[in-house]
């Protein structure tokens, strides 16, 4: 093994590997996985008969550490250690539920002849450039491994079950004299037996697959790497020659039809009609004639074909066992199994990354039936690194889904479903997760008055605001932070142009005089302010009122008399300076009893608030995560829209991570700014869904018919997961006998 990767397995044929990731396939649309389908065989196509190809899919141990430093959550100087611990415990019970101490590994190792090192490295580092393009056309990550990259993997496929580290460095073999044999090889090999060998405290089988189906289902592969053991799946190809392909296929069907004249001969003589051929015969010369055709007429090449599968455990009756399970998978996609007996050692250095195959068995196949055993299922999600946070387990492989929204593109997301679904739910195991694990700050704006116990638990502030309260916030707040231009009450115009159309309402919302007439007050408003910015003397509606009154003029006017309700009327709870805290880590703003006149106008103020916040936090380089419960009603409304597409489009660089929840999707996409509002999300948690809904958002978001079936009729907790490029389905079956759920459900009987 050299140190760029390149491995010498003989004297004079090297080898290669790279290592790619999986993309959504078997979730994927009809015409998305015909494409993904064509690119692959597109990938099989560029191996020329000069090129040794060996496909390597490997169930193999992981570190368990790994995950276990990715779930825990660090003890604070609070009051929340013990429920730290609850949710650490939790995370632990998913870890064991799913199976993410199995990792599921892919490489692609190619080889060629060369007479000499140099002249072989030059050639296997252009091909190795290509085929990672060939993988990006696919949308599939790969990257080339170098030597301590695949001595690591090697070590792996030697070491299965072991918990041996990998331990080697390029100065060892001048120090100690080892090889890079020895730094990978297990502490012992036994092939005594027939079909079965021992490789240090493991069994091991290897079977070669015989396909004697004329047709394998495009899952054949997928069923096997469901299998949560050790085993690695094998596929060597070598191409054939083109001419050389289609002149052994022609031999082949003169071969046939030599047969078919001789089996009308027979009938002939014995006076049966010469037409009625043996089935089989008929069968045969119909695969060989659509065969040539597609060597001839289509893009199709011909392979010889190896593919074994080579299972671990670690005694001989769980290794039986295993061994009957894929039996079982094998049979059922009709092929056939075969132990290699008395060529185990030969089979297991057929099965490891290395571009060797020492097994004679072999089917040709075209492009298209060599690519059907296509690799790809379903992402998996878990960064071990940054603030990643729990958001259930992949439904497909029951592996933990941990992320870090901060690491999207753009960490903004949606949470949609049907009431009962557990969407509040979700909210609020996201954002105790956040507040249990990380420093951000929280912000809720809760219209239905449902989150006061979790907030409550958390020794958050929890704001009531109604007519009834004697809590007021007062949204002419500004802080000199809170714009990124040089002018904060640019901005701040901005929001109180918004609030006045809510206030004004009418068909048109404000005219164009109204508007700049706004403009006006609200910076002369702010002038006199900045000159002593005191925050005792911050301006209330009440100056914004008295500026617009000031000006002798009909719209001013107008627009004062709207706000007169607001400022001396009944309706005044806005027209005071802000008399609570809202420098706690967890806010949470309750509008339920608001009443329906104000509720959209309360929304839009606790936008404002939360725009304030998140410019505070941004020169402490402190992330803000702000939810908003019945989303819809803000986007209802073309002034509150417009407001909340410019959190949407600018949160992110100031650090604020905004989440918008609604049950009814329906109204959420009806409004006209649901493009921008989506367009500026990479992070959708979609729960059931109604029929209607769910025919929009598949068009809307491209969802295929299979994955939709994750949100119909799902149950609480479980339906599909937007993360970037990444879609998942989900299930979060979370424990209900914890201090967090009591106070987290919405369910009276379950409450604490």
């Amino acid at each position: 093994m050299f140190k760029d990767g390149v491995c010498q397995v003989t004297d004079d044929y090297y080898t290669k590997t790279i290592c790619f990731n999986d993309i959504n396939y078997q979730l994927a649309r009809s015409e998305d996985k015909q494409a993904i389908f064509q690119e692959f065989c597109n990938l099989h196509n560029y191996f020329d008969d000069s090129l040794d190809i060996q496909f390597t899919y490997m169930n193999v141990s992981d570190d368990a550490e790994t995950y276990k430093k990715c779930i825990h959550i660090e003890d604070q100087d609070d009051a929340f250690n013990d429920i730290r611990h609850e949710f650490v415990e939790m995370l632990q019970t998913q870890l064991e539920r799913g199976n993410n101490g199995l990792v599921r590994l892919k490489y692609l190792t190619f080889g060629v002849t060369e007479k000499d090192i140099s002249t072989a490295r030059s050639k296997l580092h252009h091909l190795e450039a290509e085929i990672i393009g060939n993988f990006k056309h696919m949308g599939v990550a790969a990257y080339g491994l170098n030597g301590i990259e695949r001595l690591e993997i090697l070590h792996r496929a030697f070491n299965p079950d072991s918990e041996n580290k990998f331990v080697f460095d390029w100065k060892m073999r001048a120090q100690t004299g080892m090889s890079t044999k020895d730094a990978i090889a297990p502490s012992s090999f036994n092939f005594g037996k027939k079909n079965i060998f021992a490789m240090g405290d493991v069994f091991g089988s290897t079977s070669f697959i015989d396909i004697i189906s004329t047709e394998v289902s495009d899952r054949m592969l997928t069923d096997y790497l469901s299998i949560d053991e050790n085993i690695f799946v094998n596929i060597h190809l070598r191409s054939w020659e083109q001419q050389a392909a289609v002149k052994f296929v022609k031999l082949k069907n003169t071969a046939v039809e030599a047969m078919k004249i001789d089996e009308q001969k027979k009938a002939a003589r014995s006076g049966y009609d010469i037409d009625i051929l043996p089935p089989d015969l008929v069968s045969y010369s119909e695969e060989i004639k659509r065969i040539l055709s597609d060597l001839q007429s289509r893009n199709e090449r011909f392979f010889v074909t190896t593919i074994t599968i080579t299972c671990f455990a670690k005694s001989v009756k769980k290794l039986n066992l295993l061994v009957n399970q894929v039996k079982g998978i094998t049979q059922k996609h009709n092929c056939k199994l075969v132990p290699l007996d008395w060529q185990q050692e030969q089979g297991l250095m057929s099965a490891v990354p290395l571009g060797y195959n020492g097994i004679e068995l072999n089917r040709n196949l075209t492009t298209s039936a060599a690519a059907v055993f296509i690799p790809f299922t379903t992402r998996e999600l878990f960064q071990p690194e940054g603030d990643s946070l729990y958001y259930g387990l992949n439904a497909l492989s029951d592996n933990l889904i941990m992320a870090d929204r901060k690491q999207l593109k753009n960490p903004n997301g949606l949470i949609l479903g049907t009431p009962g679904s557990g969407k509040s739910f979700a909210a609020k195991r996201e954002f105790s997760n956040a507040f249990l694990s990380t420093n951000d700050d929280i912000i809720i704006c809760d219209p239905e008055g449902e989150y006061f116990p979790l907030v409550n638990a958390l020794h958050g502030q929890l704001i009531k605001i109604s007519p009834n309260s004697t809590q007021y916030i007062n949204p002419m707040d500004i802080s000199t932070e809170y714009s990124d231009d040089d002018d904060p009450v640019t901005l701040k115009s901005d929001f109180l142009l918004s609030l006045c159309e809510l206030v004004v309402g009418g068909k048109y919302g404000l005219s164009a005089t109204e508007r700049s007439i706004i403009d006006r007050c609200v910076k002369k408003v702010y002038d006199e302010y900045f000159k002593n910015p005191d925050p005792e003397k911050m301006p209330i509606l009440q100056d914004f009122y008295n500026a617009l009154k000031a000006i002798d003029s009909p719209d001013a006017q107008h627009v004062a008399a709207s706000l007169e309700l607001y400022v001396t009327g009944s309706l005044n709870l806005f027209n005071h300076r802000t008399n609570i805290d809202i420098s706690n880590r967890l806010v949470c703003f309750d509008i339920k009893e608001v009443g329906k006149n104000l509720r959209k106008l309360a929304m839009l103020i606790v936008q404002d608030q939360v725009w304030n916040r998140v410019t505070i936090n941004r020169a402490e380089k402190k992330s803000t995560r702000y939810y908003i419960d019945e989303f819809h009603l803000l986007l209802k409304e073309e002034q509150t829209a417009s407001y909340s597409v410019e959190i949407w489009k600018r949160f992110r660089k100031w650090g604020g991570i905004p989440t918008g929840m609604t049950q009814n999707v329906k109204d959420l996409l009806a409004s006209k700014e649901i493009e921008n509002i989506l367009d500026n999300s990479d992070f959708i948690y979609m729960l059931n869904q109604a029929a209607g809904d769910r025919e929009i958002l598949a068009q809307k978001l491209g969802i295929s018919e299979h994955q939709l079936g994750y949100v119909t009729s799902s149950g609480q907790g479980s339906g599909l997961l937007f993360f970037g490029d990444v879609i998942l389905p989900f299930v979060d079956n979370f424990p209900k006998d914890t201090k967090l759920y009591s106070v987290m459900t919405t369910k009276l009987e379950e409450q604490g």
